[in-house]
């Protein structure tokens, strides 16, 4: 196992690879000596990890999908990719969906939507027959605009030579000694998840953002979050976060006054 500093060091000529190759050369890297979260960051909590069983689809249609809700199934695909960001080929399967609904309520969608699961793909539901196993990030999540049923969803295959662009949630820290809230100010949260093209094998579960240092005016831009040198921002690193803006003057102060 790599010391810390080792990791740390591969890890930031990873970074630096990354400006000048392409995507294949990339893959073709992390081949060589995988990445591993850094001590300090947040890692997937294990006690959530859950195996997705599938079911092989033939086909494909509005009749088709129409059949495998009624049966509660979702029909889904998972994309083959090379580089992690874009589909190529593609296998129809259908999952379960109780077990879909019940990790994205259990979850959050968009922790959900960050997060690997280990997908099996069988010949039926208690059948021990795996066809293939193969690790998943959930890309797409279609549900009913009335009812929240989940309608499909989209996978795409996650092996550890993967780049993936991944929308991490993000987890506002420090608000209890921020001394701009502590002054009667509030906080304006402008993204609640950004945007990272990261390594499959260190996909964050989500990103501190600490306001314990921020004072009334100041902000937060998405170069300042501190994540894996590894990840690659994909929107301009002065976008901004949040920001502590003043205090709402309210009916009554006004009329004091």
């Amino acid at each position: 196992m790599l010391a810390p500093r080792q990791v740390l060091t591969r890890a930031l000529t990873f970074h630096h690879i990354r400006q000048s190759s392409t995507a294949a050369a990339l893959v073709q890297e992390t081949n060589e000596l995988p990445l591993t979260y850094l001590e300090g960051f947040p890692k997937p909590d294990a006690k959530h990890a859950e195996t997705i069983i599938a079911l092989p689809r033939a086909q494909s249609g509005k009749n088709i999908s129409a059949k495998e809700r009624k049966a509660g199934r979702v029909p889904s695909i998972v994309f083959e990719q090379e580089d992690g960001q874009h589909g190529g080929n593609k296998r129809l399967i259908s999952v379960q969906n109780n077990q879909i609904k019940k990790l994205v309520n259990h979850l959050g969608r968009s922790y959900f939507m960050s997060r690997l699961f280990d997908l099996e793909v069988r010949s039926d539901v208690e059948s021990e027959d795996i066809i293939e196993k193969v690790r998943v990030l959930p890309r797409l999540l279609h549900v009913h605009a009335s009812t929240d049923a989940v309608l499909n969803v989209t996978f795409m295959r996650a092996p550890s030579n993967a780049l993936l662009k991944v929308d991490v949630p993000l987890v506002f820290i420090g608000d209890d000694v921020s001394p701009g809230l502590k002054k009667g100010s509030y906080l304006n949260i402008i993204q609640r998840t950004v945007k990272f093209i990261c390594p499959a094998d260190i996909i964050p579960p989500f990103i501190e953002v600490d306001l314990s240092e921020l004072d009334v005016g100041q902000k937060l831009v998405m170069g300042d979050l501190k994540v894996h040198p590894a990840l690659k921002l994909v929107r301009p690193k002065d976008e901004p976060v949040c920001k502590i803006a003043g205090a709402r003057v309210s009916a009554e102060s006004k009329k004091s006054k």
